[in-house]
């Protein structure tokens, strides 16, 4: 009987040694074929340093360098970020980093009067250790992102203090979210019963609802300055197209995204009949306060076509974003997203694999090995299974989830363009690509299979050629 129990032992050890080498096996793979991508991409640009034949028309040399060497700078970055990443997780894992900072938050929580059997309590106080961690670990690789690669290239247009003083807001503002709202889906958990992933499930649909609501109006603004946009021609053709295609648009803000940077984008939200759209003032060449920045740091006056100069002034001062038609070319594009029903489709999708993922968790967490392989021995708390079914046990799952979302993503992107095209958008929303594009130093070459795994828009060339047949003249 002795060796019986000797060898189931050996069995469930083995067992538990194998779930934890898969997971470090399959994070280690999927970090050399991400490697193995990048280093396809990190190949053409170093090899593409003059402009092909088929972009002659639509970027010059001087931005095309510039591009390059912005992406090239970027892949450099991507690489040693992802690389300690990696070796990051790896060392939490191999050296027992989850488990000890779960006892780490029960000694605080012991320190306050809480026992073991204030799981959810202890549960809040790893949470908020785990994610301090991670901002503190994260937060050189953030500040060498923003203030050495993006000032290199001329996209920074925060200081230090604003950037530490965004990411404390970011840092409570978080905190202020994700605390109440684990604790709440903890608490249905425990008292659920047999189907609680079902009313999980339905609590964290609720919660998504809430927090796209509520964003742009409580939580946006927090961080951005949002102000109407002026009563104007702009504002009065974007209400006709909307109009046009029975879009129910009640406000139409400017977001300032040039106090952070001088990339540029566009969005609406809200549900039923009440949407908004934001514009980034960095997309409006009207309203960029960046244009302004530069005529005024240029000492030039708006030049009359009669100068023999004129032309020679306009590349010196280049303005940043699109015309008022270009403007309204890539909201038709933005809308035909809601018109095709895209963004319900996202959601359904979005719902059906958390309600799967809930599922499984049910079936799972029951599974004493699980928790031992990650070196949790004596004891199974919900957070540390949702932690470890969530991101390590579904993460092959996940990773095929994720490329077919990509793939969907691009077909739906064809489609919106397509959309723009009905609207008679097409030469506006072809012009206003290539600015987009030179605006945020995208490079229009890719690999094909880097491109095909991570591109979740069309490359620009291929979006271009399906608007070049039908642009209006």
């Amino acid at each position: 009987m002795g060796m019986w129990a000797s060898l189931d032992a050996m069995w469930d050890m083995s067992a538990e040694k194998r779930i934890f080498g898969a997971v470090l096996l399959f994070s280690w793979t999927v970090y050399l074929w991400e490697t193995f991508l990048a280093r396809r991409q990190r190949r053409i640009y170093k090899t593409t340093t003059h402009v092909p034949l088929e972009l002659g028309q639509i970027m010059d040399s001087e931005t095309f360098e510039k591009s390059r060497l912005y992406q090239l700078d970027k892949s450099t970055f991507s690489f040693w970020s992802g690389l300690y990443s990696e070796v990051e997780g790896t060392l939490i894992l191999l050296f027992g980093g989850i488990p000890y900072l779960w006892r780490l938050s029960g000694r605080f929580c012991g320190y306050a009067g809480f026992g073991p059997e204030y799981e959810i309590t202890q549960s809040l106080v790893f949470l908020l250790l785990a994610t301090l961690f991670s901002a503190l670990t994260g937060l050189p690789w953030s500040l060498y992102n923003t203030f050495v690669i993006e000032e290199k290239h001329g996209f920074n247009q925060q200081t230090l203090g604003f950037f530490m003083k965004d990411a404390i807001k970011k840092f409570i503002v978080t905190q202020c979210i994700l605390l109440p709202v684990s604790s709440l889906l903890l608490y249905i958990i425990k008292i659920g019963g047999d189907y609680f992933f079902i009313y999980a499930w339905l609590f964290t649909l609720v919660v998504s609802l809430v927090l796209v609501t509520i964003y742009a109006d409580y939580i946006a603004p927090l961080f951005d300055k949002f102000t109407p946009l002026p009563e104007g021609k702009l504002k009065q053709e974007i209400e006709v197209m909307a109009k046009s295609i029975d879009f129910p648009l009640t406000k139409v803000y400017v977001v300032q995204g040039s106090k952070r940077s001088s990339h540029s984008n566009a969005y609406f939200y809200g549900f039923f009949k009440n949407k908004r759209i934001v514009l980034f003032d960095t997309l409006l060449e009207e309203y960029s306060v960046l244009n302004k920045d530069i005529q005024e740091e240029s000492g030039m006056e708006p030049c009359n076509d009669g100068e023999g100069d004129c032309e020679e002034i306009k590349a010196k001062n280049k303005k940043q974003g699109c015309k008022n038609e270009e403007v309204l070319a890539v909201l038709g594009h933005e809308l035909g997203h809601w018109k095709l029903g895209h963004t319900v489709k996202n959601i359904i999708i979005s719902q059906m694999n958390s309600f799967l993922c809930f599922f499984l968790f049910a079936v799972l967490i029951g599974r004493k090995e699980l928790f031992v392989a990650f070196g949790f021995y004596d004891s199974q708390p919900t957070l540390i299974g949702l932690l470890i079914i969530f991101q390590f046990i579904f993460s092959p799952y996940n990773e095929v989830l994720s490329f077919c979302l990509t793939v969907l993503s691009r077909r739906f992107e064809f489609q919106a363009d397509a959309f723009a095209k009905k609207l008679g958008k097409a030469k506006d929303l072809y012009s206003a690509l290539i600015k987009l594009n030179k605006d945020n130093l995208g490079f229009p070459v890719s690999d094909w299979l880097f491109s095909m795994w991570h591109y979740s828009h069309p490359p620009l060339l291929e979006r271009l050629q399906a608007l070049k047949n039908s642009k209006q003249d």
